[in-house]
């Protein structure tokens, strides 16, 4: 991605560590069904559109992934499934695999091998904002996270389903954390799915700012190029602080709906 970790921030903020493969999917696992959580209770879901993506730790051309037609209210872990390279279903009581999210999710984890969670949904401001078919401003301390770090995909041309578009989509998501496609919505990418999920609520919040500082039909003041790099790079918008900025909003979702955490313990060892 084009903004790494800050020197010394590892020694205060840190990713987990897991003794097994099987304890870190399980991990990742417990994060992704969260995420569908945070992003039902945020209003994020529009009928069957959007979706999240983890790679598996173990198969990484595989990834996790919600199964068509569940409600990202009623998400709980033991309904995730496991989708390999060719689009297959090869793990989770599903059968049903959106094709969009595979032509999206498995070109931009095959491009992005940093890339550990992908995240597309239809929000209201996120493809409100699209339908201008312009990059974010750096308006606000928030909107500085995306500051020459995110794409524009200006080629829509209805629902993806062609391999080619999820190829196209990343080529213009390059190495950034977020892309803007247009007439679409927004599409985040993470090092972590903390990561990648925080990044999503908060441009979609930068979305709405921007687009409400446009309505007072004034002239807002920019920040300016070299404090919004500043405030990327060193304060903001590197990878640690979307993990870290998203731990209040897992904590909120485990308090309130901790039922999506439906398998106690770690699975045995998966075998494809």
């Amino acid at each position: 991605m084009a903004v790494n970790n800050p020197p010394g921030i590892e020694q205060m903020i840190s990713y987990p560590k897991y003794e097994t493969v099987e304890e870190q999917r399980h991990y990742l696992k417990t994060i992704l069904a969260g995420a569908f959580r945070i992003f039902g209770k945020f209003g994020f879901a529009e009928g069957v559109a959007g979706h999240i993506t983890c790679r598996d730790p173990e198969y990484p051309d595989c990834f996790w992934v919600n199964p068509f037609g569940v409600s990202f209210k009623r998400m709980k872990m033991s309904d995730l499934i496991l989708v390999n390279e060719e689009g297959e279903i090869v793990a989770g009581k599903h059968q049903n695999l959106n094709k969009a999210a595979f032509a999206i999710h498995s070109a931009i984890h095959k491009a992005r091998p940093d890339v550990i969670a992908a995240a597309h949904s239809h929000s209201v401001y996120g493809k409100t904002w699209s339908a201008m078919g312009r990059l974010l401003d750096p308006l606000t301390q928030d909107s500085c996270i995306f500051y020459q770090d995110h794409g524009l995909f200006d080629d829509y041309t209805g629902v993806v389903g062609e391999l080619s578009e999820g190829d196209r989509i990343g080529l213009a998501l390059q190495d950034k954390k977020a892309v803007i496609l247009q007439n679409h919505g927004l599409l985040t990418v993470g090092h972590s799915i903390e990561e990648c999920i925080f990044w999503f609520v908060t441009m979609e919040r930068t979305c709405q700012s921007q687009l409400l500082a446009a309505s007072t039909c004034m002239d807002p003041v920019m920040i300016s190029h070299e404090v919004a790099l500043k405030t990327r790079d060193y304060e903001v918008g590197f990878p640690l602080a979307g993990y870290f900025s998203f731990q209040p909003m897992w904590q909120d979702i485990v308090h309130e709906q901790p039922d999506f955490i439906d398998i106690a313990q770690p699975e045995g060892k998966l075998v494809l």
